[in-house]
Order: C-alpha cells, then sequence, then structure tokens
C-alpha cells in the first residue's frame, strides 16, 4: 500500500469516525410530546416566592409567598402590535399573557401562534412580575407583590407608542406606579416609581422576577443546544440547565436552592429555550443582584433581579426602569438591543464552543439569504466562499495527488526492488518525495478543516431560528428538518408524509437529498483509480453508502452543504489535477468497477 492510499484512508476513515461518533453522542432530538393540558395542581400554582427584604435590614419581614391564586377572572389589560399579542393581568400587573405572531407551532395548515408566556392555571405556566421588597419598618402588607391588585390609571391597551400605567395606594401614604411600554419588536420598558406621602422616609427594593413552573414541556434535551437559564454578569456568560438549579445549594437568604450573583454593574439574567427566551435586563443602576432560585415543593423555576435599596423621603418620587425581553432569539434583533446597550446580548443565542467558527458563519449565512431571498441557495452560496477561502490548500493538496499520480510507475519498481524489506521501502519513498517535492500527506488537509466547519454549520442550522421553517424548493420547506421525502411518498410527489425521522424506517427509506450526497462522495472517490489491495476496495466502495444512510437523518440544509461541497470539490479536484497533466479518467474509473465485479461473478 503507498502513502498516498494510506493518508487518503486514513483522512476518510477519521472524517468517518469523528461523523460516526457525533452521531452516537448528540442522535437527532426526539419529537416533542406535550404534557397533559390538565389545570396543574394546588402545590404547583403556588407562583411567586419571597424576595430577600431591602438590606441592610436583616430580619425586616418578608413579602408572603403568593397563594393559590386563580388569574383567571382578574381584570386584564390587551397587549397589540405587529408582533405580539397578549394581556397583562392587574392582579400583581403580571406579563402572563404573550404569543408571537410571526411564529406557527408548526407548518401544518391552522397551526397555532406560538405562546411564548402563559398565567397561572394553564400548562407551562411562565410569566413576569414585579413588585418591591421591603426595608427599614415596612412590612410585607405596605409594598406591592405579586398578589396586588393594581388599578389601570392610563392607556387603554399596551402598543408601541402607546403605554401603560398601573397604581396601588397602600392607603398609608405610599402610592405606587408602574408604567409598561413596549417597542417594535420584543423588548417591554417598565418604570417602577414610588411616591412618598407618609411624612416619614422609606426603603424598599425593586425587583423582577421570571417564573416558570416546572420546566417546559417541549424540552429537546439535545446535548448541542442548551436548555435553562442564562445570565451575563459583568461580561461573563453563565449557562445553567435546568436540572442544575435545583441541585444548587439553600440559600439562607433566600431561602431555597439559589444560584446568586451579587453587585452585578451590567447584566441581565432570564430563561431561553431552543428558539425562545425571556430575559430581564436592569438598565441605569449602579449594581444590581441576580438569583436563580426553586422552589421544590411547587416545582417552581425563577429569574430575579434585585435593583438597589432606595431610600424616598417624605414627599419625594422614586423611580427606576427595567426592560424585558420576551420573544423570539432573532439575530438581527438580539445584535440591535446589544448595539443600544445590553452589553453582551448577541451570546444570549447559543453560539457553543466553535463561537469564533459559529458566529461568523453564521452571519456570512444571514448576510447571503438577505441578498438571495433563499436559505437554501444561501447555504450553497456559503459553500461556495468556504471552498474559495480554501482553494490555495486545495490547489496544494490536488496537485500534491497528481504528482502522487506521476510517481506510480516509480513506486511499482521500488515495492519490487525492496520485497519484503519494509524499512527498506519506505526509506526509498521518503527520498522520493524528497526529490520530487511532492508531501504525501497534503490530501488531508482539505479533509481536515471540513470537520470543525461540518460542525459548526451544523449547530449553527440546528440553534439559530433563521433557519427555522425556511424554505428551500419544493418539498425541502424547512432545512432545519430532516429531508421530508422518502421512497414511501415517490420522493415528494405524493401527499402522505415521509416515516418519523426517529424512526427505523426514517434509517432506511432515506430521502432524495442523502440519495444525492452518497453519489456526489461516489463520484468523488471515481476520480481516481480503485486501489489494488481488497481490504481498501472494499472500504472505498462502501464508504459513500454509508455516508448516505448515516446522514439521513440530519437537517437538510446540512445535507445541503454536503452535496455542494462534494460537487465543488468534484470540480476543482478535476480541473486542478488536469492543468497539472494529470487527466483524471471517470468513465474509465467508473467501468472498471463494474467489470471486476462482472469477472468476479463469471469466476463464481
Amino acid at each position: 500500500m503507498d502513502d498516498q492510499n494510506k493518508n487518503l484512508i486514513l483522512a476518510t476513515a477519521l472524517s468517518f469516525l469523528v461523523i460516526l461518533v457525533w452521531f452516537v453522542l448528540f442522535p437527532p432530538p426526539e419529537p416533542d410530546v406535550p404534557l397533559d393540558a390538565a389545570a396543574p395542581t394546588t402545590a404547583q400554582t403556588e407562583d411567586a416566592g419571597t424576595v430577600p427584604a431591602a438590606p441592610p435590614a436583616p430580619g425586616t419581614a418578608q413579602p408572603s409567598s403568593e397563594a393559590a391564586t386563580d388569574t383567571a377572572d382578574a381584570p386584564r389589560i390587551d397587549i397589540e402590535t405587529n408582533r405580539v399579542a397578549g394581556s397583562i393581568s392587574l392582579l400583581g400587573g403580571r406579563i402572563d399573557d404573550l404569543q408571537l405572531k410571526d411564529y406557527r407551532t408548526s407548518q401544518e395548515p391552522g397551526a397555532d401562534i406560538v405562546t411564548m408566556l402563559s398565567p397561572v392555571g394553564s400548562a407551562d405556566a411562565y410569566y413576569a412580575v414585579y413588585g418591591w421588597a421591603p426595608g427599614g419598618g415596612l412590612g410585607a402588607d405596605a409594598v406591592p407583590g405579586p398578589n396586588t391588585l393594581w388599578a389601570q390609571s392610563a392607556g387603554d391597551t399596551l402598543a408601541v407608542g402607546s403605554p401603560v400605567t398601573l397604581s396601588w395606594d397602600n392607603g398609608a401614604g405610599l402610592l405606587f406606579e408602574r408604567e409598561i411600554s413596549i417597542d417594535d419588536d420584543y423588548m417591554f420598558s417598565i418604570t417602577q416609581s414610588v411616591t412618598n406621602n407618609s411624612g416619614s422616609a422609606v426603603r424598599a427594593a425593586p425587583y423582577g422576577m421570571l417564573t416558570r413552573h416546572g420546566e417546559p414541556s417541549d424540552l429537546k434535551n439535545f446535548f448541542i443546544l442548551h436548555e435553562g437559564a442564562v445570565a451575563m454578569a459583568d461580561g461573563e456568560l453563565a449557562e445553567t440547565n435546568w436540572d442544575e438549579i435545583p441541585e444548587a445549594a439553600v440559600d439562607p437568604a433566600w431561602g431555597r436552592p439559589a444560584i446568586v450573583t451579587e453587585g452585578v454593574t451590567e447584566g441581565w439574567v432570564g430563561f431561553t429555550d431552543h428558539y425562545w427566551q425571556s430575559i430581564l435586563i436592569p438598565t441605569g443602576v449602579q449594581s444590581f443582584d441576580q438569583a436563580l432560585t426553586y422552589a421544590p415543593r411547587s416545582d417552581v423555576y425563577r429569574a430575579v433581579t434585585r435593583l438597589p435599596a432606595q431610600d424616598v423621603a417624605a414627599g419625594a418620587t422614586v423611580a427606576l426602569q427595567t426592560q424585558l425581553f420576551a420573544g423570539a432569539k432573532e439575530w438581527e434583533a438580539i445584535r440591535e438591543y446589544q448595539s443600544a446597550g445590553v452589553e453582551g446580548f448577541i451570546d444570549s443565542i447559543d453560539w457553543g464552543w466553535f463561537f469564533f467558527l459559529t458566529k461568523p458563519i453564521f452571519w456570512l449565512l444571514h448576510e447571503l439569504n438577505v441578498l438571495i431571498g433563499n436559505m437554501g441557495w444561501a447555504i450553497i452560496g456559503l459553500t461556495l466562499i468556504i471552498k474559495a477561502v480554501l482553494v490555495p490548500l486545495a490547489f496544494k493538496s490536488y496537485v500534491s495527488m497528481a504528482k502522487m499520480k506521476e510517481l506510480q510507475p516509480q513506486m511499482e519498481e521500488l515495492k519490487e526492488r525492496a520485497g519484503d524489506d519494509k524499512q527498506k521501502l519506505q526509506q526509498g519513498m521518503m527520498e522520493l518525495y524528497k526529490k520530487e517535492k511532492v508531501n504525501p500527506a497534503a490530501g488531508c488537509l482539505p479533509i481536515l478543516l471540513q470537520i470543525p466547519i461540518f460542525f459548526s454549520l451544523y449547530k449553527v442550522i440546528f440553534v439559530t431560528i433563521e433557519l427555522r421553517h425556511a424554505p428551500f424548493f419544493g418539498p425541502f420547506q424547512d432545512l432545519s428538518a430532516p429531508d421530508p421525502t422518502s421512497i414511501i411518498n415517490l420522493f415528494g410527489l405524493l401527499p402522505n408524509a415521509a416515516p418519523e425521522p426517529t424512526s427505523i424506517m426514517a434509517l432506511i427509506f432515506i430521502g432524495i437529498l442523502p440519495i444525492l450526497l452518497g453519489i456526489s462522495m461516489w463520484l468523488q472517490q471515481k476520480l481516481n483509480p480503485a486501489p489494488t489491495d481488497p481490504t481498501q476496495q472494499m472500504i472505498f466502495a462502501w464508504m459513500p453508502w454509508v455516508f448516505m444512510f448515516m446522514l439521513g437523518g440530519f437537517a437538510s440544509g446540512l445535507v445541503v452543504y454536503w452535496i455542494a461541497n462534494n460537487v465543488i470539490t468534484f470540480t476543482q479536484q478535476y480541473l486542478i489535477m488536469r492543468s497539472q497533466g494529470y487527466k483524471p479518467d471517470l468513465m474509465g474509473n467508473i467501468t472498471s468497477g463494474f467489470k471486476k465485479k462482472q469477472a468476479e461473478d463469471a469466476k463464481k
């Protein structure tokens, strides 16, 4: 076996091994299984917890935990913009009803609009609530909490450019107000204020709280995707899985398992799903505390930001503003918010360990999609650009391969002279390579460089919402999902669906894209004659078809990339080898394989 074939087999086997391990460790996610939509139990309806009293007054009475309160009959204020719809409950002033108009739960006709936030009593209750932690001599009943019934004092419907104001008088000289506004996308601004007409100074700390009842029912539980809590604290990003919050140590101040970061000057905290997230973003304060807590009895998760305690003199008014992002993880919108001052907000999207590749790959893919208007063609354009960047390496690789082909007669002579002396053969080959200035390992570099690019693109396609339900053409209407075609539906000609991606049938009855992938890999192999060694022949013969079935359950956008990569590589290799005086005998290599097969059958 000559060094060229050794290196080619090594590179191919390495690629196969890496992808095989990836497929085993990170299998396609199981389809979502909705939980029973029945009303939660009493324990599950505990919808908020205590927030430590405003320092420095340890031992001051704490706001009581919310009782199991039915919010169905509470008055509501409508939310209506071009992108979201919902309502605010005056019970606690909760933002607990929010739908994203631009997104549907599936591509089926009549599919429901995606629900972002939902009130207590619904499945997967999830909402934002604001209040004040008392300090000094204030009791819990002197400040508004999660169950306070607010009055609507200004505004009719929350809309862009049309804020609403809630108010609550504690009956002891303190007037609390909360102004809520919303922008064109998914950002709420909440200004909490208190006017002190009590005749004496008071002390309290405003807070914001995101509450989720139990883990989401549509968890992907896929290793490549982070789901759970996400926080930024002074430039440090922290991603916390759902199961890590209950395992945290019990914090004495919070009275439950909690992950607390105090004295944050710039940051945010919240919960992130596959495509959606809710984030609390304090603004205009010198520092604040952020916490992730879990209530074991009620199975309730919370993300909390407590702003600095405010000393409000008699006759004075104090106001502090926070922001709430609740919506889709759209790159453009999140980037705009980061430019407007939300530090590190783009990292709320899960870019992974290879962020230095996933970020530029997504940026380029996004810009190509904006230019072309089709994500499938954008992926093909991205492949062209990547291959263009790697042209110098590809040129060296294929030039080396062409020279290796020219050296075949001399290598055969070396083998004959060396006989069984492998050391003599190796020395002779090294001298020949040195003399002819050939690097036998050059052919491995393009293949090895493709591996991290492939994984990074896989991450981008799976994680980013811009690929969700992104169409290509014909039956390929979701590039983030596996190929929807199969022999069962005549590759998209019949209306019936292909087998479920996680079923055994899907591994056998693959779609047209994986088949094209196998064919493109097989043609790429045929640029070179089949190796003489029977073991090598078997490996090369099976490799395209193994990959074809193995990648059948991957996102169709990723398979499109691989097909495009194979076609471009085939063209590059053919043209470069021709430029070096070696003419690949494509048809001869194809027919020789069939002739050998016929000869073997005849012998039998």
